[in-house]
């Protein structure tokens, strides 16, 4: 057995383990405890590591722009392409699939990977790229939120600088960001982890060696098996991981890249989980249809309900699929691979959708219906 394969059965052994847990942490204070660890300090630590262990230069400062250009592909692929196999423009269902489809949280779902499967190099170009990505979920989703909202129940347009300005604050005093911003700035004056004194060395690295198994005990505690949604969601996210393989694919084949690794992590991180942050911006606009209910309509700008099952599917659903490029790596470094892996799962969205429109006489590839008479008796 090889070496990859070694490292992922490992790895989902842990995820088991925290299966197993779940009868134990019943509270959701204890997962959300398990979580501020991993985001707040666990994963800090090994970005800042990362960063300090690599020479950063000018030519990585395009992966912020690609994360972005991925999040602007995946709304219009959502927007345009799932209309036609049933899915309404215009609905809840759709500006909740809008907001969370393009999103990325990397930090749960893809950072352990890359560093037991990459190395520290690569997650810190990985920490980088998810710059991109943070401007996307917590700016351009919270505009996006809120002009549906007064667009749907005919508001005026409030000013929102303010509430943009808090975003801004919040994305800098994240504790990921400012470890980020923290050791960029060290690098430009020739720091690096060799040279800062050994105690804080050290306590980094050991608090940055918890991340991985924390994250593994935490997909496995809070992965919910909701049989009754699994199915729709799982489509949706089918079509969500064919797009981002065809994105990938097309990547690796337009831009040269530096290595194999580089190619590798081209793949797996637009694999992420969604993101927390839409579904936070959905909870505030749910409360402000609560506080308004006279000077709103009845019809509710997002589905929470479906909201919240994606984000705890789409985490097991992203961990298996980059678990599994990482475990066969060698088939992924060929150009094309990546290209004809999105074209099986959109066949695979595709087919059950054709099937089921051909069974219910919906889907005709020529109008033979008769033409419309016009009642005489109606008026001009």
């Amino acid at each position: 057995m090889s070496i990859a394969l070694h490292k992922t059965f490992s790895l989902l052994l842990l995820i088991l383990i925290g299966i197993l847990l779940k009868r134990k942490i019943l509270k959701e204070d204890h997962k959300n405890g398990l979580k501020i660890m991993i985001l707040d300090l666990a994963l800090p630590a090994m970005i800042f590591v990362a960063l300090l262990s690599i020479e950063v230069n000018h030519d990585l400062l395009i992966l912020p722009l690609l994360a972005l250009a991925f999040n602007g592909l995946m709304i219009l692929a959502t927007r345009y392409l799932l209309p036609l196999f049933g899915i309404e423009n215009n609905t809840p269902t759709m500006r909740t699939l809008l907001l969370l489809l393009p999103s990325l949280a990397p930090g749960l779902s893809c950072f352990p990977f890359i560093v037991e499967f990459l190395g520290d190099e690569y997650l810190a170009w990985a920490a980088l790229a998810d710059i991109g990505n943070k401007v996307f979920v917590l700016i351009i989703a919270y505009l996006l939120a809120t002009a549906w909202y007064y667009k749907i129940n005919q508001l005026p347009v409030n000013s929102s600088w303010a509430k943009i300005k808090g975003l801004l604050m919040a994305m800098v005093k994240e504790p990921i960001n400012l470890v980020i911003v923290t050791a960029l700035v060290l690098l430009s004056f020739g720091v690096n982890l060799e040279t800062l004194p050994t105690f804080l060395s050290e306590s980094i690295l050991m608090v940055k060696n918890m991340m991985t198994p924390l994250v593994l005990l935490y997909i496995g505690i809070a992965v919910v098996f909701n049989w009754s949604q699994i199915k729709m969601i799982w489509s949706v996210l089918v079509f969500r991981a064919g797009i981002t393989f065809l994105f990938s694919g097309l990547l690796i084949a337009l831009i040269p890249m530096p290595s194999e690794a580089a190619i590798i992590l081209a793949i797996v991180f637009p694999l992420s989980a969604c993101s927390f942050w839409p579904f936070a911006h959905m909870s505030a606009i749910r409360a402000m249809e609560s506080l308004g209910k006279d000077e709103v309509k009845n019809e509710s700008t997002f589905d929470l309900t479906l909201g919240i099952n994606i984000l705890a599917i789409s985490l097991p659903f992203s961990t298996l699929l980059i678990l599994g490029v990482l475990s066969s790596a060698s088939y992924f470094v060929k150009p094309y691979s990546a290209l004809l892996m999105g074209g099986l799962f959109l066949l695979i969205f595709i087919l059950p959708k054709l099937y089921q429109m051909i069974l219910s006489k919906e889907f005709t590839f020529f109008d033979v219906s008769e033409p419309k008479v016009k009642d005489s008796t109606a008026n001009d």
